[in-house]
């Protein structure tokens, strides 16, 4: 499969190697140095894009790539106010694989945090809360991830409708706290917590190569389709 990178810092490099490791082909590498390739015989020959940049520039890197006529799978967060283009983007024929987290331990995670909620959801007595790690060159907070697991504990425990992040949170919400350290891949920590005990899951990502990894299936997933695509329509848990 012919794959072009969309943003090549640490992660599209990371990327980079594990897509020839499993056969690919990088056919474009596009930064902020090289915007004009997005127009390149090369990268408009690309299979997929694979995008991890910045949440600033994110929308136009889609833009271009759907000119292309190339399909994307995208890992950059902190640009969902600009969803409803890229879904109606795919409605008129483009492709694009959208993941608040690549890999796929994350994933499990997710599923793992649904459940409990749900359980949660009888027990009132206890209240939760999450805890977010990342480097210091993430730029949004709280991250995707943890915006993506709020969300699921939303959806499963009546008595919270909102989360909030940095600050006091009501009854109703989710308290959030994000902590920017060193070059730390991503922690993130989900609470329960009562007057007798507490009861706590983390996934802790010990390198970038479990998100790479997970990206780069989700490029062979989506070679063959159509349309917007997430990681529930690939895993199906």
């Amino acid at each position: 499969m012919k794959i072009a990178l969309i943003g090549y810092g640490k992660m599209g490099k990371t990327i980079e190697q594990i897509a020839i490791a499993r056969g690919h082909e990088i056919v474009a590498r596009i930064d902020i140095d090289n915007q004009d390739d997005f127009n390149s015989p090369e990268f408009k020959s690309a299979d997929v894009a694979i995008e991890f940049s910045q949440p600033q520039s994110a929308m136009n890197n889609y833009r271009r790539a759907f000119a292309a006529g190339v399909k994307v799978v995208s890992g950059t967060t902190g640009w969902l106010d600009n969803m409803p283009e890229v879904k109606e983007a795919c409605e008129n024929g483009s492709t694009f694989f959208h993941s608040s987290n690549f890999s796929l331990g994350v994933n499990i995670f997710f599923a793992m945090n649904q459940y409990l909620a749900k359980i949660m959801n009888g027990f009132t007595n206890y209240e939760v809360s999450m805890e977010e790690t990342h480097h210091i060159h993430k730029l949004d907070a709280p991250s995707g991830t943890a915006i993506t697991l709020a969300e699921g504990i939303i959806d499963n425990i009546t008595r919270k409708d909102a989360w909030v992040e940095g600050v006091e949170p009501k009854s109703t919400e989710i308290g959030i706290t994000s902590i920017r350290r060193d070059e730390v891949p991503g922690i993130h920590t989900i609470k329960y917590e009562s007057e007798v005990d507490t009861i706590t899951i983390t996934h802790d990502a010990k390198s970038r190569a479990g998100f790479a990894l997970g990206a780069v299936v989700a490029a062979e997933f989506i070679k063959d389709k159509t349309g917007f695509i997430t990681m529930q329509d690939m895993l199906k848990f």
